[in-house]
């Protein structure tokens, strides 16, 4: 639990006894256990907005946030937000990041950095040696082996659903390719684009798109992870021709997925960026957070930084 001074415990992403306050940095499933039974939760409208989409968690009424409590964008996802609070007795400033990217997503605000005293930064890629290739070469090659693929067959991306299908829906738009996404894709398009950002998909549970006229020829679709491969050998058999399946995620560059391509399309920083934000930053102390938090600060601690797991 953080503390904000006068008494004052603001939760990160779970559920805390005793905290005053339940920050919710964003809609992913891994950082919303105190939503539900929360009484003053502290997170974004467009956050709440998925919440209700996913999660059927009823919007709360507002209540007035301490002024030495803000928000700023953590450009992970649409409506993620970091938590800034400077402590009301000693002054100190904190910066919590919950997932954050260091690049710029096509479908959300980028991150914001703010100075700090203290800097808990979350642990999701910790390993030294992995570098994130530039997202222009990542989005590019996906574009390419797209184009490639619908020349002979199906192409079927296998996502989450929350985040990445929409910047693998924008990725693809930009050659003109128009994918098919599933019902909770759709949905979680629609907020997406009530919140000015464009995404051109068909899906059979929208009105106004002639998804038949895609299904008759060589099409992409974009379906949840856990769905691609049911959904690659239905294809197969329905229409009669190859189904050519890939994945968008940064843990390509770490596991071999059954799939085949794999592209390392993130929306976390990788170890470097970890450092180049905690440097802009200008803390003195790192917390680390999630489930990899000794990993990460052992490793910041063995390049200098006076890092400890939060």
């Amino acid at each position: 639990m953080l503390s904000a001074g006068g008494g004052l415990g603001i939760s990160l992403d779970k559920k805390e006894s005793g905290a005053s306050i339940d920050f919710v940095s964003h809609a992913h499933s891994d950082h919303i256990a105190a939503a539900k039974s929360s009484k003053r939760m502290l997170a974004s409208e467009v956050t709440k907005e998925l919440l209700e989409e996913l999660r059927d968690i009823e919007p709360q009424e507002g209540f007035e946030v301490p002024s030495n409590i803000k928000m700023i964008n953590a450009g992970h996802i649409l409506g993620s937000k970091q938590l800034v609070v400077t402590n009301s007795e000693t002054g100190t400033k904190t910066v919590y990041t919950g997932d954050y990217q260091m690049q710029k997503s096509r479908t959300c605000d980028s991150v914001e950095i703010e100075r700090a005293d203290v800097a808990i930064v979350d642990s999701t890629y910790f390993h030294r040696n992995l570098k994130f290739d530039e997202r222009s070469e990542v989005e590019s090659a996906m574009q390419a082996w797209t184009e490639s693929k619908l020349n002979s067959g199906i192409v079927l991306f296998g996502v989450y659903a929350l985040g990445k299908a929409q910047e693998v829906i924008s990725i693809l738009n930009e050659k003109g390719i128009l994918p098919i996404v599933s019902k909770k894709i759709s949905g979680i398009n629609k907020i997406y684009t009530k919140n000015g950002v464009r995404l051109d998909y068909a899906s059979v549970y929208d009105e106004g798109n002639d998804y038949q006229a895609l299904l008759r020829g060589n099409f992409a679709g974009i379906v949840e992870n856990h769905l691609l491969g049911s959904m690659r050998v239905a294809l197969a058999e329905l229409y009669n021709r190859p189904v050519y399946t890939a994945v968008a995620t940064g843990f390509a560059k770490m596991i071999k997925f059954d799939v085949d391509v794999q592209f390392p399309l993130s929306d976390h920083a990788d170890f470097m960026q970890c450092m180049d934000y905690i440097d802009a930053t200008a803390a003195k102390k790192v917390m680390t957070y999630g489930p990899n938090r000794l990993d990460l600060a052992a490793e910041l601690s063995n390049s200098g930084y006076d890092a400890l797991p939060f």
